[in-house]
């Protein structure tokens, strides 16, 4: 089971790592693509995924069920700024600041690309606008990315993906929201 659990969990992660870069070159951020979540590939978070694996979501939700936490979670917040997590800071004056505009665009890529690789056939336009609607209102997330968020999500599920995931547009939520 182990050894089916490390190529199947490898196989995810190339996928969603393929899926992200693929939205992030239309994003207009090329290099985020490239080297989005190389942490996966650590011991910590290889190793605990692999363990968890079921292929139908994270396996960080399924160890955080069982432990109680996720080490490869702790890990993998903690170096990768495209998560709204990594910015959170309990004692700073704005404990959750607005991130900057690379690691926005490259959240949203991942966002996008995780739904379609976990959702596979059953991912719609729609779908992450109704994850994001049951998700964040526990998340610790500036209300300015949240408002850019909810706007991204909605256009998807409007308009399509090929049509919201561009550099103009993008640039466009991000100043209207997070620049004012």
């Amino acid at each position: 089971m182990l050894i089916k659990n490390f190529f199947m969990h490898l196989g995810t992660v190339l996928k969603h790592k393929w899926y992200v870069f693929k939205l992030c070159v239309k994003a207009g951020i090329p290099w985020r693509g490239i080297v989005h979540d190389l942490s996966k590939f650590s011991y910590t978070e290889f190793w605990e995924s692999v363990k968890y694996f079921q292929g139908t979501r994270s396996p960080i939700v399924m160890c955080k069920k069982e432990e109680g936490y996720s080490k490869a979670w702790l890990h993998h917040k903690g170096r990768n700024k495209h998560h709204y997590q990594y910015w959170n800071d309990y004692e700073a004056p704005d404990s959750t600041p607005i991130m900057p505009y690379k690691y926005t665009v490259e959240m949203i890529c991942d966002t996008m690309a995780a739904g379609i690789v976990y959702k596979g056939k059953d991912w719609t336009n729609s779908s992450q606008l109704e994850y994001w609607n049951k998700s964040k209102v526990n998340a610790k997330i500036n209300p300015k990315l949240v408002a850019l968020l909810d706007e991204f999500y909605t256009q998807v599920a409007n308009e399509g993906l090929n049509k919201a995931i561009n550099r103009k547009n993008l640039r466009e939520l991000y100043r209207k929201h997070c620049e004012k």
